[in-house]
């Protein structure tokens, strides 16, 4: 089985779904998760788990996220972007740059977001989106979300591109819409492109013929990134060789069983834990007193 982590680049038309799927023809398992669905009209880093690195996929859906986007005003749709059918077109002629930018950072810190209708989250068993088509409209509730930080690229209005550091669960339509509202002339997203995933960056990231080219020509392992560099920012600890296989078997790990114990080993922080040999255990929290484990990512086919 093949394990670890792509940074696909999602093209426009395909849906986080339809990437699972190819993938699965082009690395010949079915044991694939993506880590956060795009839209089909969005673009951009779509991390995606393959093996016992699907361990991780809720992790990373967690993970902060970077967005350039395209603000359209003066236009509200059923869907908040701009596929979506058209309720009401305003006169934009009364803003101004300055305005706009101002309204634009207000919405920089903690806000309250209602989840638009077209989208996968679930209600009563369904998904909202489901309930739209119907042509049903249901209350959502609102949920604090985190907008770090919005960084203005251009205003032409009636357009604005920016780019927009958030956190999970995010909107960027609705922030789009909510920005019109406040405004008073409605908005709806025109663009969206997915930057940064967590650690994973538009940069590194491959689209799905070339991770196709790689395999084709058993390049697959050099694009493969290994499933503990999702936690390079935790801390290293290494087990004895006497001790390795309680690691292996995920038992809990006393301080002296440990090579070298790191300054600042505290009550709950997190380690990423290996044997001499370099084999990621997985991750321990240490109590002050000893190391347990939080979650297993060892793979014994490795000792064989």
């Amino acid at each position: 089985m093949i394990n670890g982590i792509l940074n696909i680049y999602k093209e426009k038309g395909y849906t986080s779904h339809d990437v699972v799927a190819r993938l699965r023809g082009i690395v010949g398992q079915r044991k694939i998760g993506h880590t956060g669905t795009l839209d089909p009209e969005a673009e951009g880093v779509l991390p995606v788990c393959l093996g016992r690195a699907t361990k991780v996929c809720d992790m990373l859906t967690d993970r902060d996220k970077t967005y350039r986007t395209v603000l359209l005003l003066g236009k509200r749709t059923d869907t908040q972007d701009a596929t979506g059918e058209v309720l009401s077109v305003s006169d934009t002629g009364a803003l101004t740059p300055e305005k706009t930018t101002a309204c634009v950072k207000e919405f920089i810190g903690e806000y309250d977001q209602v989840p638009p209708m077209y989208s996968a989250l679930k209600v009563g068993g369904k998904k909202l989106y489901e309930l739209a088509r119907e042509g049903k409209t249901v209350e959502r509730k609102s949920r604090k979300v985190m907008i770090h930080d919005i960084q203005i690229i251009s205003v032409s209005l009636p357009r604005v591109e920016m780019e927009v550091s958030c956190s999970k669960g995010t909107y960027i339509r609705t922030l789009c819409h909510d920005i019109g509202e406040k405004l008073g002339v409605g908005g709806c997203m025109e663009r969206l492109l997915r930057t940064k995933a967590g650690s994973f960056a538009l940069t590194e990231s491959l689209k799905l013929d070339e991770v196709e080219k790689a395999a084709r020509e058993g390049k697959l392992d050099e694009i493969l990134i290994p499933l503990d560099r999702v936690f390079g920012h935790l801390d290293q600890i290494t087990i004895k060789d006497a001790y390795k296989a309680l690691g292996y078997n995920g038992n809990p790990l006393e301080l002296r069983q440990i090579e070298k114990i790191p300054a600042g080993c505290g009550k709950n922080v997190r380690y990423r834990v290996y044997d001499r040999e370099e084999h990621f255990i997985g991750i321990y929290r240490c109590d002050g007193r000893k190391f347990c484990l939080e979650k297993m990512f060892f793979d014994p086919d490795l000792m064989s």
